[in-house]
């Protein structure tokens, strides 16, 4: 496996522009892939392949500059120029659109003064020289860059929107000048007019394509710009970009925490919901981890450092979100061979329908050519090239947003056909680690204080469950402490000796159950672990300990199963444990006893009745995320293995599995309805161009509102439910 290299593309105009560079790059000796995203303005290759061959690959094929390599990290320094070159872009357009209209509405009051109210304000003569010295700068030097990009397509034979557009407007700036040799009709001051529309839906699409990446925009701002930093003693301000790993960082309450590191110092709470859509403050201690970008609420915490710039958090986020952008998905290859051939076989179809046109319909040549110009200016390769990634981009992001980072993109398509849902147990629907759930005895709080006084020595995730469901501010004098492995612990607590453990521990020392077998029976039925609390040789009560269900697991199967699909658990845990379980929260079927590499065999045993999604930790569960048709990984800030799934969720919620789904749903059905419009249009629009139905000016507007229409019902997906 070669190289990732990420750049940035400038120049392109249209999809068959991002087609034309795949080709030209794909040609390269080395490369194995390549991805370039006209909508995100970015390229991505694979393979043993230098910058410098890229950069050639690129400028030969056309019009176009490659900048800002990075070799497939993302670098913060680099925002600032992205922001400011798409700014730049738009305000490009919005000169150009007016300025051109400034000098074509002028020509449209002549034109319509003469054509709509006999009023003759110039000889014909006059006439055609006023039309062609007005459209001349509209056309050839506000719209240099167009036709320098279609000139070179028919040069380099890799042909785009441009292509249609220079031929179109020259053609039609061309019937003027042999007005004054041949009976022709004049066109010329239409050409200024396509021109002028050409640019306002530029203009307009620029603006909507910025709002379709408006999420990752966020993201991208949402680091702090300065950090507090303690050096040498002293606390001084430094850009964020002067970080340095084991730097400690003050951070005041309302404050972001400049970058990711370990709380060293103080207490607070911290709002994670811009990263992983978490509503509630999380408390943070010494010892917590917190993000990069998070804000302090009420306390003021010391954090060092431990990662900085494009290793944090944040970064990877930004990374996943452009790289699923980046992505395409099974449709969208469809969509490519079309694109690719598109613009080629438009201008044989308006070379054509001139001919036709000039020998068979009409002996007016100049209608000939008026039917051909509408022909090349109606075409839009444009609004087949935005349906698909105009939707994955709004999807992803308002993704990101919940804290559900999309990996691969072609997860969106291949959801909408799954019908099982498997579920790791421990971590997934489990909280994955053990609380206490039952305590039994006549005198509770007394047993919780003995208990916890005891395990509060030991290093046991139970005896914590303990230690944690007591509370206690101040723990009874402990002698003679000594842990019993695989059985309990013991020692003398306050004077009394105190021994805690399993069934199998009481009866090593005879101590009679005869109070407690009801209930340690019951307990037992449930899943739960089992601990029996003796005091001076007497069962005293009985403590049980479950790995507790997440708060949300009950109400997400609910959810998952009213969608209609099949929920299984496939657990290592035992049979007892696993069904106990699946019981609780409602999952059909259960897999127990399954080795971590088993758990592979038993998804592709369900893969033969339909698609498989595997929910897991994304830690342990590497293979089985793999297997499956869409690996969906489960983690918690910091922790999450974020190359895991196809699917990441920040979160360790179960709901996110729901809102990944509808969000899948309802992204797959925008481009869908994209896809329609976008051929619906061309099928429709290009006959009628063809029939002479649609003058050249028409044709250009239609064209324009096309490509608008598709990226406007992009981010209309912002208001579905998810």
């Amino acid at each position: 496996m070669g190289d990732k290299i990420r750049f940035d593309v400038s120049g392109m105009s249209c999809a068959s522009c991002a087609a034309n560079i795949e080709r030209g790059l794909g040609k390269i000796k080395g490369v194995e892939n390549v991805k370039v995203n006209f909508l995100a303005k970015k390229g991505f290759v694979e393979g043993k392949v230098s910058e410098a061959e890229i950069e050639k690959a690129v400028s030969t094929v056309g019009n176009y500059k490659v900048s800002n390599f990075d070799g497939g990290e993302m670098d913060h320094s680099k925002m600032d120029h992205s922001k400011m070159a798409e700014v730049d872009e738009v305000l490009k357009w919005k000169r150009r659109t007016i300025i051109s209209w400034l000098i074509v509405l002028p020509l449209i009051f002549i034109m319509g003064s003469e054509r709509l109210f006999g009023l003759h304000l110039f000889s014909e003569t006059a006439m055609t020289v006023v039309m062609l010295f007005l459209s001349f700068p509209v056309i050839f030097i506000l719209g240099f860059d167009t036709l320098r990009g279609g000139l070179k397509g028919f040069t380099s034979f890799y042909f785009n929107m441009d292509s249609l557009i220079s031929l179109g407007t020259v053609v039609a700036f061309s019937t003027g000048i042999l007005s004054f040799f041949i009976s022709v009709q004049d066109y010329s001051g239409i050409s200024a007019m396509i021109m002028a529309f050409f640019f306002s839906g530029k203009y307009v699409e620029n603006l909507a394509k910025g709002r379709a990446g408006a999420e990752i925009k966020k993201l991208l701002e949402m680091g702090a710009k300065n950090a507090a930093v303690v050096r040498d003693g002293k606390q001084i301000s430094v850009l964020i970009s002067e970080v340095k790993i084991g730097d400690v960082m003050v951070v005041k309450p309302g404050e972001k925490i400049p970058t990711d590191g370990v709380v060293v110092k103080g207490e607070s709470s911290v709002d994670e919901s811009m990263i992983s859509g978490e509503s509630l403050p999380l408390d943070k201690v010494v010892g917590s981890n917190v993000i990069g970008a998070t804000i302090n609420q009420d306390g003021i915490l010391y954090v060092r450092a431990t990662r900085v710039g494009k290793d944090t958090f944040l970064a990877h986020i930004v990374k996943l979100v452009e790289e699923a952008q980046g992505s395409k998905i099974p449709i969208q290859e469809l969509v490519d061979k079309i694109t690719a051939v598109f613009v080629p076989v438009v201008l044989i179809v308006a070379f054509l329908t001139f001919w036709v046109w000039g020998f068979f319909v009409t002996s007016d040549w100049g209608r000939a050519i008026g039917v051909m110009v509408s022909v090349l200016v109606i075409a839009c390769p444009c609004a087949l090239g935005l349906a698909v990634p105009t939707a994955l981009m709004v999807g992803s992001g308002m993704g990101a947003e919940r804290g559900i980072l999309i990996r691969k993109g072609e997860a969106i398509q291949t959801m909408k056909d799954v019908k099982t849902i498997v579920f790791d147990k421990t971590g997934t629907i489990t909280k994955g680690k053990p609380e206490v759930s039952d305590v039994y005895a006549k005198d509770e709080k007394k047993l919780l204080e003995i208990a916890a006084s005891l395990e509060v020595l030991s290093e046991h995730s139970i005896s914590r469950a303990v230690v944690a469901r007591a509370s206690l501010k101040k723990y009874l004098k402990v002698d003679k402490f000594k842990v019993l492995r695989g059985r309990g612990v013991e020692g003398v607590v306050d004077g009394k000796n105190v021994l805690i453990g399993n069934v199998l521990l009481m009866s090593e020392r005879k101590v009679s159950l005869d109070l407690f077998v009801d209930m340690i029976k019951k307990y037992s039925s449930e899943g739960k672990s089992v601990m029996v609390v003796c005091v001076d040789g007497k069962a005293f009560g009985v403590i049980a300990v479950a790995d507790g269900l997440k708060d949300d697991s009950v109400e997400a199967i609910s959810r998952l199963k009213k969608m209609g699909f099949r929920t299984v658990i496939v657990s290592g845990d035992n049979a007892l444990t696993s069904h106990a379980i699946a019981k609780a929260v409602g999952v059909d079927e259960v897999f127990s006893d399954v080795l971590p590499e088993d758990k592979a065999k038993k998804i592709l045993e369900l893969q033969k009745e339909g698609k498989v999604v595997f929910v897991g930790d994304g830690v342990n569960d590497a293979v089985a995320l793999k297997s499956a048709n869409v690996g969906i990984a489960m983690g918690g800030g910091t922790d999450i293995a974020i190359e895991a799934g196809d699917i990441v969720l920040v979160r360790g919620s179960l709901m996110g599995v729901v809102e990944a789904f509808n969000l899948s749903r309802a992204t797959f059905m925008k481009i869908k309805q994209n896809l329609f419009w976008a051929f619906g249009y061309n099928v429709l629009a290009i006959p009628l161009a063809m029939g002479g139905f649609l003058s050249p000016v028409v044709a250009e507007i239609a064209m324009a509102l096309s490509s608008v229409t598709v990226v406007g019902n992009a981010n209309l997906l912002r208001m579905a439910k998810i």
